[in-house]
């Protein structure tokens, strides 16, 4: 795939005419006074038709340039907003995850050892923290995780939380990602309920996934990793490498994907490594998923209902130690037509994608509609201009001002883009 570079986009003027600048409405006056000497009054009939001559002349320009041939001048272009920026809001986070937005404008944050916190509504301030949590398993990728709300939270109060289970009995020593919910009361989590449990729980510690995000239709869909165990991404058995939905008390809808014999009804698509964010599209609906590749080859896809995303059978990526190049890429690299293609990857290396947004703020006005990927490795915040299902550009537009691995990406409720760092920090974009 070329590599795509794009620069920021310019506000739309609006008129094609745009930088057409007319002059500020002007005034002539007939010398008409009968008490006016005759050379005055020449002189003054020479300055009127100078001014005619002026004026006819910008009507024609307001024309060519397609004013809409009217007698009024067209208005001059709005000035350019001011540059994106970045502000630090708070910089006294523990290994911060994720975080949703209370409708009082205040947040949830959760912290990877197993703390939740609400901070104020500007951030600077942690106010409370939240007791109730699940046991969570604290260890390499794994820990407390996402964090949402349900999207009828005013009326019901549930918070749903993602995180790493520590198994029990004949599991013990293993865990798997878990989805819990429970009512948000003042500064306590009360009847937590685990409505999802990943089948099986297994060793390590890596590849989670746990990304939560709820559909129009109130359905939920978590992201699922391979554990790191790959080939189980493929086994429509388990729910290794997978994103499934869920009703959100934990029950199957009836119009899942049916996938033949022995398939779990929850599976929605199959065939991840470790699809750390998912999104729904503000316009379709559709779900969109980033995940991780091996040594390159991470991926932005338009998840396909019941599609097979080709996971570890191929990849733009390559085995880890494998000569940097086009040939070494698992399976030849290209999906199509058997499994799912990616919309876009990144070669020859890593960025490490842990985050993903659909912008619609009216904070940035021209870059409503443009992905956003937050990057680990890669210590920057991507942008992305989409076409469908075709990538147009991507650009960094911060990558100077970040330098910190972007865990979290998420939009408030003021229009801004707010980040999460690794280091601690809760950062805001804002001009």
């Amino acid at each position: 795939m070329q590599q795509l570079v794009s620069t920021l986009r310019t506000p739309r003027l609006g008129k094609a005419c745009g930088h057409c600048q007319y002059p500020a409405e002007m005034h002539v006056s007939p010398p008409s006074s009968p008490g006016v000497e005759p050379a005055a009054r020449r002189a003054a009939i020479g300055r009127a038709a100078r001014w005619a001559v002026v004026v006819a002349a910008w009507s024609s320009l307001g024309a060519a340039c397609g004013g809409g041939g009217g007698s009024s001048p067209a208005p001059s272009p709005p000035p350019p907003p001011g540059a994106a920026r970045v502000t630090e809001l708070n910089r006294g986070l523990a290994a911060p995850w994720s975080l949703a937005f209370l409708p009082d404008g205040k947040m949830l944050v959760t912290e990877k050892a197993g703390t939740l916190r609400r901070l104020s509504a500007d951030g600077a301030t942690i106010e409370a923290q939240i007791g109730g949590v699940p046991s969570v398993v604290s260890a390499g990728q794994g820990g407390l995780l996402d964090v949402v709300l349900d999207p009828d939270f005013a009326r019901n109060s549930f918070v749903y939380l993602s995180y790493s289970e520590p198994g029990i009995g004949s599991e013990a020593r293993l865990a798997g990602t878990a989805v819990a919910r429970a009512h948000l009361a003042g500064n306590q989590l009360q009847d937590l309920q685990v409505i999802y449990r990943q089948v099986p729980k297994v060793s390590g510690s890596g590849h989670f996934g746990s990304r939560l995000a709820f559909a129009r239709d109130g359905t939920l869909f978590i992201s699922l990793g391979e554990r790191q165990k790959g080939s189980p991404a493929q086994d429509l058995s388990t729910s290794l490498g997978k994103i499934v939905r869920i009703r959100p008390d934990g029950s199957i809808p009836p119009d899942n994907p049916n996938l033949g014999n022995g398939a779990r009804p929850e599976i929605w698509s199959y065939g991840h490594r470790n699809p750390q964010a998912v999104a729904v599209h503000p316009d379709t609906g559709d779900l969109w998923d980033i995940e991780h590749g091996p040594q390159g080859g991470d991926e932005l896809n338009h998840v396909q209902r019941g599609g097979n995303h080709g996971w570890p059978l191929v990849s733009y990526g390559c085995e880890y130690g494998a000569p940097v190049g086009d040939g070494c890429r698992i399976g030849g690299g290209t999906h199509a037509p058997k499994y799912v293609e990616p919309v876009a990857y990144w070669v020859p290396v890593s960025t490490a994608p842990g985050s993903l947004l659909f912008f619609t703020g009216n904070g940035f006005p021209e870059w409503r509609g443009n992905a956003f990927v937050g990057a680990l490795a890669g210590h920057t915040l991507w942008r992305m201009v989409l076409d469908g299902m075709r990538e147009v550009s991507r650009d960094e537009p911060l990558s100077s001002q970040l330098n910190d691995r972007v865990r979290c990406v998420r939009q408030g409720p003021d229009g801004w883009i707010y980040l999460l760092t690794d280091s601690g920090r809760l950062l805001r974009i804002d001009r």
